[in-house]
């Protein structure tokens, strides 16, 4: 979370001529609701249980640059679909560089 997957994404789809898609902001705008209203309504496990069929879907297209979730890679499943049919970039942020970023943001149901 806060690392800039979606930033970085972003500009990486947009140089080599791909679809970017955020896994958040997509589930986002097929459910209608956020993040954080699905995680107040289901908890984490219903929000994991519609990130994970989610990604099985998208990870099948090879037309996209694609961020998951900070929590995405803790489901043993999901690791193993992303090592099947993509190429993972892991981006490493301190500790410290992540607090400034996030410490005010009130968005983040997991921060």
């Amino acid at each position: 979370m806060g690392s800039g997957k979606t930033t970085l994404g972003r500009e990486l789809a947009r140089r080599i001529g791909r679809t970017f898609i955020d896994c958040d902001q997509e589930l986002e705008q097929r459910l209608g609701v956020r993040v954080s209203t699905v995680f107040e309504i289901e908890g984490e496990a219903g929000f994991r249980v519609r990130e994970t069929r989610l990604l099985k879907e998208l990870v099948q297209r090879d037309d996209l640059v694609l961020a998951t979730g900070g929590g995405a890679v803790l489901c043993e499943e999901n690791r193993a679909w992303l090592r099947k049919h993509c190429l993972v970039a892991y981006l490493k942020v301190a500790p410290g560089v992540l607090w400034e970023r996030l410490r005010h943001d009130r968005t983040r149901p997991l921060l």
